[in-house]
């Protein structure tokens, strides 16, 4: 296939995630904000005036990275998931997609695009609220936002995978609400490491979204539980991870049979 048609191919199916993105914004971009005003003013304002400092900064200024991040990881995983489920089951355009000469990767790519968008999009906008509650610093701008790229890439690559084996929109809200929150609620949003006991100190280590949390807090404190070179290692290799299945779900059809 000709790389200009491939692009065409690219370019429809972003446009087509990122005006719904817009067109129903009153779903996609504002629920992150009201929750994220909610999250800022329960947990970093109030709290936080209690709690005082945790590693030497103020509270409300070490949960504002995690509640950035919880909301980014969430709306790139249901962008995706739900755009793919819509495909597949309501507008069933997906089999015209598949059975076109467009190249797998142009298809993932074109999917996970518009998750990215938002993700992003959600991250910065909800980055812009907590300024009413705090003023953050930014240490290191560029691990900020790689951060937002990657973590949006990988949710985006995630919410694939769920949207294609997805039988029901009950399996789309399943995932974030039973997996998704509890592994950034235990990935360090409102503690420290060194706050927990060895045991379970240990086993966060195994949590992925730990890693990107604490790789997003450094770039906007400078510091961090783990080095930010493991934290962007973890994000690379799930990255690959994610994307080699997604490849192999789509070759092969899986999930996708009616």
């Amino acid at each position: 296939m000709p790389l200009e048609k491939q692009f065409i191919s690219f370019y429809t199916i972003v446009r087509k995630g990122v005006i719904r993105i817009f067109r129903i914004w009153s779903q996609t971009l504002l629920p992150p904000l009201v929750t994220s005003v909610l999250y800022f003013a329960i947990f970093g304002t109030i709290l936080g005036s209690r709690i005082g400092e945790l590693d030497g900064v103020p509270y409300i200024l070490f949960v504002v990275p995690g509640l950035v991040m919880l909301s980014v990881i969430t709306s790139a995983f249901m962008e995706v998931a739900s755009t793919f489920f819509f495909a597949k089951f309501f507008s069933r355009n997906i089999d015209e997609v598949l059975v076109s000469p467009t190249p797998t990767l142009v298809i993932i790519a074109g999917f996970i695009t518009s998750g990215i968008i938002r993700g992003m999009l959600v991250g910065v906008l909800v980055l812009i609220v907590s300024f009413f509650f705090a003023l953050p610093s930014v240490a290191h701008p560029l691990i900020v936002l790689l951060f937002l790229f990657l973590s949006s890439l990988v949710f985006s690559l995630g919410g694939l995978i769920n949207g294609i084996y997805a039988k029901s929109f009950d399996s789309i809200t399943i995932v974030p609400t039973f997996v998704l929150t509890p592994l950034v609620y235990l990935g360090g949003v409102f503690y420290s490491i060194h706050s927990l006991p060895p045991l379970w100190q240990t086993l966060s280590l195994a949590n992925p979204v730990f890693y990107i949390i604490n790789g997003f807090r450094y770039g906007f404190l400078g510091t961090s539980d783990v080095s930010i070179f493991i934290c962007t290692a973890v994000l690379l290799l799930l990255t690959g991870i994610l994307l080699g299945v997604n490849w192999y779900f789509l070759k092969k059809g899986l999930g996708l049979k009616q």
